[in-house]
């Protein structure tokens, strides 16, 4: 039978498991890839800008200590996330982040407020605008992780295609940008873009997943033409 001290000391270590997983940023960063949809180790390596060996690697640990896990298809494994409380830790993280440590705040608003320092759009209205037609919803995701899901009603533009699109994007109304999270580069960029050429934009708070979590309506695959 285990003392006191001894259960303490074992059920602690086990939580540390976790901290240990998320304690590397690229595998912070892997996990918000995962979270928009199950991919391959090959696909990681490329959007994470990781070698397929480093990124063998980081899974391991992250499907070691729980946080996703893994099915075979053929010749390759996809890795999942595991529980959708694994998003929820990205954005407590995220939050204790921005709260305590400057360095945070310093990049949010040396690289991402210069783009766009407007109120996002929650997602209460965003739903409700949806609902209403009154605002034109883009995904700049690339099409792969827009294909795995996305908000319902929403058009897939991945922002490098944006300039080739801007005549399909109708000029009255306003349009919301969104892409993996609330830090993600793309939403930024596509706001900004759109902007420069004349719309009314903004970008929806949070990302995919975190609008999946809250079980607001989304969809999957391509549209229907």
């Amino acid at each position: 039978m285990l003392s006191i001290s001894q259960y303490n000391q074992q059920i602690f270590e086990q939580f540390a498991r976790i901290g240990k997983a998320v304690s590397c940023g690229p595998r912070l960063e892997l996990l918000e890839i995962i979270a928009q949809g199950e991919r391959t180790v090959e696909v990681l390596a490329n959007a994470s800008g990781l070698s397929v060996a480093n990124t063998s690697k980081h899974l391991q640990l992250l499907r070691q200590a729980g946080l996703v896990g893994a099915r075979k298809q053929g010749l390759h494994v996809f890795y999942f996330i595991q529980d959708t409380n694994v998003i929820g830790l990205l954005d407590i993280m995220r939050k204790l982040a921005e709260s305590h440590l400057a360095d945070v705040d310093k990049l949010i608003k040396s690289y991402l407020t210069v783009r766009d320092n407007l109120e996002p759009v929650s997602h209460g209205e965003l739903l409700e605008r949806v609902r209403e037609g009154s605002v034109t919803v883009i995904d700049v995701r690339p099409q792969e992780e827009f294909e795995a899901g996305h908000v319902a009603g929403a058009v897939n533009i991945p922002l490098k295609e944006l300039e080739k699109h801007l005549d399909e994007i109708e000029h009255s109304q306003e349009v919301v940008a969104y892409c993996r999270g609330p830090y993600c580069v793309l939403a930024f960029e596509a706001v900004a873009k759109l902007r420069e050429k004349g719309f009314t934009a903004r970008r929806m708070k949070d990302g995919y997943p975190q609008w999946r979590v809250a079980g607001l309506p989304i969809e999957s695959g391509l549209p229907v033409h």
